[in-house]
């Protein structure tokens, strides 16, 4: 059985851990830990625990239990003190409590959910995300990244605070697979962090499993305004090295002017200038459309990839190795 890794996190890690759910294959989910916007980021500061918001997800994605169990995880409570709050992470945060580790806690929603595969966190350590932009101001924390307009006139740094080092799983994860799958999410809030981790860009540059990058299908306006799929590689590699992925998966369908009008606050589509280079693989992967969730406490993408679409090519490659 051939073992995939992917490495992301929030809606992109779950729109690609759900369409391959559904194949005969090794799964695992390696997850960003610098989330700490929304109920994530309220759990994190009251409570100290680690972020639980992408984690949920992935296990959601995974999970092989009724359909009424995957509601109640996701499930946010709509008045009073727990507002905003998923049972999910509720339920997870009070796991970690009783059991000493986040990881235990992981383990446990993962038989209570009968997941398929494996979600791994990329750290351990208790990290904030930070950005030093070109202007000199400074963005704390993955939930001001993600809101800031001003990310494109370009930053200096970015990086985890305090230094954070891989957890031992991960890499091993990583080393053992067969393919590796980064993206799509957040460029600077989803995939960076992972990156960011001591450990992880040495283990994507050493393991022997092919490489697939996963474009996104929007550009976020202020932050990747303008990008082309030849931009997203290059900031990509400018934390594992050159030359890193062997396959890139770009969408070519377009959606419909409505759509992209009603999008038009948060960003364009993504251009792929790379047509004829033969490791970009360029097919139809859009998803339904859908409004943001919900009570959701930050504003999420709106025009999402298709989990079939995206198993179905990435299974495409697995059967060729």
């Amino acid at each position: 059985m051939k073992k995939i890794v992917v490495v992301g996190g929030g809606t992109g890690n779950f729109a690609v851990l759900r369409g391959l759910k559904n194949f005969p294959v090794d799964l695992s989910a390696v997850v960003s830990m610098a989330d700490d916007g929304g109920s994530t980021g309220i759990l994190r500061d009251e409570l100290g625990v680690l972020p639980p918001g992408d984690v949920r997800q992935c296990l959601v994605a995974l999970s092989n239990s009724s359909s009424m169990m995957r509601s109640l995880m996701n499930y946010r409570f709509e008045q009073g003190g727990l507002g905003g709050h998923s049972f999910g992470n509720l339920l997870l945060s009070a796991l970690e409590k009783v059991t000493g580790s986040f990881e235990k806690a992981v383990d446990e929603v993962s038989k209570i959910l009968f997941i398929k595969g494996k979600v791994i966190p990329v750290t351990t350590h208790q990290v904030r995300l930070k950005m030093i932009l070109n202007n000199r101001k400074i963005l704390e924390g993955e939930k001001e990244v993600y809101l800031s307009q001003e990310i494109d006139q370009g930053y200096n740094s970015i990086y985890l605070e305090p230094y954070a080092t891989a957890n031992p799983r991960a890499i091993d994860e990583i080393m053992n697979a067969d393919l590796v799958v980064v993206g799509p999410g957040g460029l600077h809030t989803s995939l960076i962090p992972n990156l960011l981790v001591e450990g992880i860009g040495e283990a994507l540059r050493k393991t022997s499993a092919k490489k697939v990058f996963v474009v996104n299908l929007m550009n976020r306006k202020g932050q990747t305004s303008g990008f082309k799929v030849s931009t997203y590689l290059k900031e990509m590699e400018r934390f594992i090295g050159e030359h890193i992925f062997d396959f890139t998966l770009v969408n070519n369908q377009k959606p419909s002017p409505e759509q992209i009008e009603i999008y038009s606050e948060e960003g364009e589509l993504v251009e792929n200038d790379m047509e004829g280079d033969e490791r970009v693989i360029a097919t139809s992967l859009l998803g339904e459309f859908k409004g943001a969730p919900k009570l959701d406490l930050i504003k999420r993408s709106l025009i999402r990839h298709d989990p079939k679409k995206l198993a179905h090519e990435l299974m495409k490659i697995v059967n060729h190795l």
